[in-house]
């Protein structure tokens, strides 16, 4: 597939001095939460918090649509049922039905607060219309269509969501309050969307060129990130040095950026006034996916 010639936005420094007297912040526990696609079908999901706890999902002809909520503890996953399950240590129960089923990019996503679930119903336009459910199964209620049905990601105040295009030209966001979409500016081809910073202001992507393969839609493993305005369409650089292969918004507003390394990776997170901490990762975790800062 062709697709159009990517434009790159301005690169912007991002980075600022912290006051001389300000108090240092605390050091980041470095816990988090990876996965890793297994033989067998499924996706195996471990959380790190000083020791390891796995949980997987799927099997058989599973398409890979996952997400762990925030504290790593559950998991969202939709069958070939098009049922959306929460599976936990306490067991799996379905909480909805109707969900789009068959593409991997269609992912479910976790609000900030880990009490409710958004995902893409099925429908027979690219556009599809995005529901919320309680991750008890209460409340069901549509949210909107948008093109953007891909890696949906939640800002951390809740207020929007973003994907991209299963076309990949292009990320979209979703007003969860009056319904709305709108296209990011700037981005033209994308086939990853990782994460919203807190207002929604800033979503980290990966981008790709114009002849350059979309990909399964699978959640990638390592992304080279990329940072966009979702204002302005600017884009924005990594003020981090090395091999990058990912980075995420915390809900407080810092930015961790996963940079990869000979035996271990490293977290390097970034506060709202430009203090950097960083945190090994465990060797186990140098081949894994990441899903989840917990901080």
């Amino acid at each position: 597939m062709k697709y159009r010639a990517l434009a790159l936005g301005a690169a912007l420094a991002v980075s600022a001095a912290a006051p001389a007297s300000a108090e240092a912040p605390a050091r980041p526990s470095g816990a988090a939460v990876y996965f890793a696609y297994a033989a067998n079908g499924k996706v195996e999901v471990s959380a790190y918090r000083g020791g390891w706890s796995r949980q997987s999902v799927g099997g058989g002809s599973f398409a890979g649509q996952f997400s762990a909520s925030p504290d790593g503890r559950r998991i969202a996953w939709i069958d070939g049922g098009s049922r959306l399950h929460v599976k936990s240590a306490a067991g799996d129960k379905v909480i909805a039905r109707g969900a789009a089923y068959g593409g991997p990019c269609m992912t479910p996503v976790w609000s900030p607060d880990g009490r409710r679930v958004a995902f893409p119903l099925k429908g027979t336009t690219e556009a599809a219309t995005v529901a919320v459910v309680g991750a008890d199964g209460k409340g069901l209620k549509k949210l909107g269509k948008t093109l953007g049905v891909c890696h949906l990601a939640w800002s951390g105040d809740g207020r929007t969501l973003a994907g991209y295009a299963g076309t990949a030209e292009g990320v979209h966001l979703l007003d969860t309050v009056t319904g709305a979409s709108r296209r990011v500016p700037g981005i033209r081809l994308a086939n990853h969307v990782e994460s919203l910073s807190e207002d929604g202001g800033r979503v980290v992507v990966n981008v790709i060129g114009a002849n350059a393969p979309a990909g399964d839609g699978g959640w990638p493993q390592a992304f080279t990130p990329a940072i966009y305005d979702t204002r302005t369409g600017a884009r924005t650089a990594v003020p981090v040095k090395g091999r990058l292969i990912g980075a995420r918004y915390l809900p407080d507003g810092r930015l961790v950026v996963r940079v990869k390394g000979t035996t271990r990776n490293t977290l390097v997170y970034i506060g709202p006034d430009g203090r950097r901490q960083q945190v090994t990762e465990p060797a186990a975790a140098r081949n894994l996916g990441l899903l989840h800062v917990l901080g």
